[in-house]
């Protein structure tokens, strides 16, 4: 062999590496940001062909990782298939899905995954022909190592507006702890053994009312031009919402923005973690070196705002769980303050931001009115306009009238803090969608 030939055979298996060590790096991403372009890996996906490019890439479904699930830390879900049911908020002619091992001590192998639309609502049955093979690099297994997730590649799927997805996944070994959503108020199922490719749904005979692993579901889209993300707590996760109904008030909003004419193409995704506080965490991490569970607003907003696929704009409806639960934060200043923070890192990307004013808990077991005292002023700088772009008043809309301290009978679950599903439709209808448009603001 000549010298020449050396060095262009030496080059060729350089460039090899280097296209393969690029495609393996694309698959998996790190516990902040996701991941808005997708490697298509070494070879076609099998049985899941990669839809054409035309069309914009936005979140149609998400929930935010929010711990790691009680008694999962010896086994995870191993030998199990786990079938997340998750609602769309727009539609798109390919899909592709996030899987997080966030809070996982050690690496999550998924040897098989797939999506499929639902036959109907409320089952773990596919409708006919629908059902595909989800691929990660163009290989049907994938490892997430622990703090970390990973997007697969995109699967060619007619995927329908307001519609139950179904994402399957199959771990064979051991994981360690599951990293869960755990308020879906949705049911999802669990089957023994390798069932991801199962279109029937008849082995699904275990309910959860977890999402496990799946942490976001895209479509690509020739309707809606990007994505509105909505950062939250209880009352964004739709806690007292009807089971399986879809009826929080994101799901309405949702709506309107598909329906109403004039209003702006954007999906919606709903990132409310029950509990959620915007200054602290809600629960210390559940082993070193692990994120805290129910992280605060501060410590996600990159990863479960900012990271989202396609996003547009931002709404933010936190701040009364700081107020409410131990330790109280009994300081409005330092509640806004930590308001306003978010809005200048949604700045600094360009994003505009629509604020919610704190809904009323009169008649709650932590009412004071030194609490109440400190929700007024918060609504006060938040009305002022010196927190966000825009706001939605959420707290006059819901109220009572002739008692302001409390909601209004018709819109109270009757726990005097969360909206009943007249409440959520309420707050849905509030939203003036108009706000939604535009850049954020420079400064505030």
């Amino acid at each position: 062999m000549t010298k020449r030939h050396g060095y262009a055979l030496l080059a060729a298996l350089l460039a090899v590496i280097v296209v393969v060590s690029a495609a393996i790096y694309a698959g998996v991403t790190g516990a902040d940001g996701a991941k808005d372009q997708v490697s298509a890996g070494p070879g076609a996906p099998r049985n899941s062909a990669a839809p054409a490019s035309a069309g914009t890439w936005v979140g149609t479904w998400s929930a935010s990782p929010a711990g790691a699930e009680p008694g999962t830390a010896a086994h995870g879900m191993a030998g199990r298939s786990v079938r997340n049911v998750v609602h769309t908020s727009v539609g798109g002619d390919g899909a592709r899905v996030t899987l997080s091992n966030l809070y996982g001590r050690q690496p999550l192998t998924i040897t098989h995954a797939s999506v499929a639309v639902a036959a109907a609502s409320n089952t773990p049955a596919a409708a006919a022909d629908t059902l595909r093979r989800l691929t990660f690099g163009g290989e049907t297994s994938v490892v997430v190592p622990p703090g970390r997730h990973v997007v697969s590649d995109p699967a060619r799927l007619h995927v329908p507006a307001d519609a139950d997805l179904l994402v399957t996944t199959y771990a064979p070994t051991p994981s360690g702890p599951v990293t869960y959503h755990p308020h879906a108020r949705q049911i999802s199922y669990v089957a023994d053994g390798d069932r991801t490719e199962d279109p029937t749904g008849a082995a699904y005979r275990e309910q959860s009312p977890y999402w496990r692993y799946v942490s976001a579901v895209d479509v690509l889209s020739s309707e809606a031009t990007g994505t509105v993300v909505v950062v939250g707590d209880s009352l964004t996760d739709g806690i007292t919402s009807t089971m399986g109904a879809n009826r929080r008030w994101t799901d309405v909003l949702a709506d309107r923005l598909r329906e109403e004419s004039g209003a702006p193409r954007y999906s919606v995704v709903n990132q409310g973690i029950s509990g959620n506080r915007v200054l602290s965490d809600g629960k210390p991490a559940p082993f070193p070196g692990a994120p805290a569970g129910n992280p605060s607003a501060l410590s996600r907003f990159d990863r479960d705002v900012l990271g989202r696929s396609g996003v547009k704009a931002v709404v933010v409806a936190l701040g009364i769980n700081d107020i409410l639960r131990n330790p109280h934060r009994a300081d409005a200043r330092r509640i806004v303050d930590g308001l306003r923070e978010l809005t200048r890192q949604a700045h600094a990307r360009g994003l505009r931001v629509v604020g919610a004013t704190l809904m009323p808990f009169g008649g709650h077991r932590g009412y004071t009115p030194a609490l109440e005292a400190v929700r007024r002023a918060v609504n006060a700088q938040i009305r002022s306009g010196g927190v966000f772009d825009d706001h939605v008043d959420f707290d006059k809309a819901l109220r009572d009238p002739y008692d302001p301290r409390k909601l209004l009978d018709r819109y109270d679950s009757g726990d005097s803090l969360h909206p009943s599903d007249a409440g959520f439709r309420r707050m849905g209808e509030t939203f003036d969608v108009s706000a939604l448009r535009g850049a954020g603001a420079a400064e505030l």
